[in-house]
């Protein structure tokens, strides 16, 4: 299929490394001004445009960058304003209330970049991964902010947070989990939740008692997403 007309035409590459330093520079000023300090964020994203982008020059094979990816970076930017809470924790509800809002609008935006690779004939293994792995590191975010607040649920939280990164680590234990996997709504489902779990796990006035149930009922989705897919991978390991 050839790709149609998108956003963003250009060489991709340069395309994306002028829209990284935008963003770049976004992110340095928001985090000075909300943090006081722009170290975690500006180096976090600093990092993840210089490793996508030099797999989008290794592995990129449409012609134009397209909104997808755009909209994947846009992402980026968000989750790396976040983790300046990591530093610097919510003081105030009201804080904790527009962390609970960019973590939301970060997850409502996870849907359009995918739709928008379908719809534009761009989808690529560069822009899935890309996806993921900013899912991923959301995920992580979420964990370590909910985990500085000290409302418990230690191991639920963690779980939530860095499976994804157990589960890579196995993969150089046990080769066969690295295996491809099919596509499969069940994970993407489990995804979503786990992540919605984390912003209800931030708001201020939960109860400790919902709390925990939110909390251990994400993990057990989760770690139940995660043994059916290594089951899978057991059975059809060579």
């Amino acid at each position: 299929m050839t790709a149609r007309a998108a956003p963003f035409a250009g060489h991709p590459a340069v395309i994306f490394g002028v829209l990284s330093a935008i963003l770049l520079a976004g992110v340095w000023a928001v985090s000075a001004r909300v943090y006081s300090t722009a170290v975690v964020p500006a180096w976090l994203f600093a990092v993840i445009a210089f490793v996508a982008g030099a797999g989008l020059i290794r592995h990129y094979v449409h012609p134009s960058l397209g909104a997808c990816n755009v909209v994947t970076l846009m992402r980026a930017a968000l989750v790396c304003l976040l983790a300046g809470a990591i530093v610097m924790p919510p003081a105030t509800d009201a804080a904790a209330w527009i962390l609970c809002a960019v973590a939301s609008l970060t997850l409502a935006m996870d849907g359009i970049d995918g739709w928008l690779a379908r719809r534009s004939g761009l989808a690529s293994g560069f822009g899935a991964r890309f996806d993921m792995e900013i899912d991923a590191l959301l995920g992580a975010v979420l964990s370590l902010i909910v985990w500085q607040a000290g409302a418990g649920a230690v191991v639920a939280v963690f779980l939530l947070g860095f499976m994804r990164y157990i589960f890579v680590m196995a993969t150089w234990i046990w080769p066969w989990l690295a295996a491809p996997l099919p596509e499969n709504m069940r994970r993407k489902t489990v995804c979503v939740i786990q992540i919605a779990a984390l912003i209800i796990l931030l708001v201020p006035i939960l109860p400790s008692g919902v709390f925990a149930l939110v909390a251990y009922g994400a993990a057990g989705l989760l770690g139940w997403s995660f043994a059916v897919d290594i089951t899978h991978l057991w059975r059809d390991r060579v």
